[in-house]
């Protein structure tokens, strides 16, 4: 992939995936928008990519408000004269069951995430339709927003919002040739450091050593590094088509996510009260009723199997 003479801003993008996707996306030519709210991270990031021999410029703010978005668009345009590509990937987490949630936890959250990207996007949008030369929003997505996940009301609430946006800006923004769809990553990071089923394999990473051929199709799980060419496919003109897409990866997966639709549906004359619907809930829409939440994966059954 060529994005030479592309720029893209990356929120979130000192460390983890986020570094992973401004890493990528400037090997492949693009000049890149550092943000993060840590400033010694930031500038690592762009030392490390002038040092690839990328270029990259930093904005150090936290992602949610109006005016870091703006700031992102202009320093952008400041920097490099244009903006093509948006990625909204700045988050946190703040876990807890919902009676222990408070106020603050899920407002953080929200607000990064979902306000963030609301904000983010809608800033870039306004300057692709100025500039009238098309554009790209790549929307971080997660798992738990597809289908749920144990301590996560805010952050799956954020990451099911954000598949929403992505389906309904693909329809608003198309007539000004902006696509945008949702990745839907699966990688070794702080955050999935919480899931104990994963967390061995991210110890693995820290430790420089990689995680085994068997987990990378077993967990659909690898390095933030697996998980940026799509980030850099869909900055570039090969993905002029693809939109409103939720689209996963990790390790040696590549997935489209479906979106919610009705799966079966029952008819009664005169419509349903309650009494109709309960007799005919086990034998009719309710009969197999939908999964919820992440599910674990049946890991092989042996060290050797999962090495491969």
């Amino acid at each position: 992939m060529n994005l030479t003479g592309k720029v893209a801003v990356v929120t979130g993008s000192g460390q983890g995936l986020g570094l992973a996707y401004a890493s990528a996306l400037a090997r492949a030519g693009a000049h890149v928008v550092i943000n993060d709210i840590n400033a010694e991270a930031a500038e690592q990031a762009v030392k490390a990519i002038r040092a690839g021999g990328g270029q990259a410029v930093v904005e150090v703010a936290a992602v949610g408000s109006s005016e870091t978005a703006d700031a992102l668009v202009a320093r952008a345009l400041d920097a490099f004269g244009r903006l093509d590509v948006m990625v909204t990937n700045a988050g946190l987490l703040r876990d807890r069951v919902l009676w222990n949630m408070t106020d603050e936890d899920f407002d953080s959250v929200i607000d990064v995430h979902l306000r963030g990207t609301f904000t983010c996007a809608r800033a870039a949008m306004r300057h692709f339709r100025t500039a009238g030369e098309g554009g790209r929003l790549i929307l971080a997505g997660s798992p738990a927003g597809q289908r749920g996940n144990f301590g996560q009301t805010n952050y799956a609430a954020a990451k099911a919002g954000i598949a929403a946006m992505a389906r309904t800006w693909a329809m608003e923004c198309a007539k000004a040739q902006v696509t945008v769809n949702a990745l839907i990553p699966n990688a070794a990071t702080a955050m999935t450091r919480s899931l104990p089923f994963l967390a061995p394999y991210v110890d693995l990473l820290d430790r420089g050593e990689p995680i085994p051929p068997g987990i990378r199709r077993a967990l659909s799980f690898g390095g933030p590094g697996d998980c940026a060419g799509l980030v850099v496919f869909l900055a570039s003109d090969a993905a002029s088509r693809v939109t409103g897409q939720c689209i996963g990866i990790g390790g040696d997966r590549l997935s489209l996510w479906s979106h919610p639709t009705e799966i079966r549906s029952s008819f009664n004359d005169g419509g349903w009260d309650a009494d109709t619907i309960a007799d005919s809930w086990a034998s009719g829409v309710g009969g197999h009723p939908e999964t919820y939440g992440i599910p674990v994966p049946q890991l092989p059954a042996t060290i050797q199997e999962a090495t491969g």
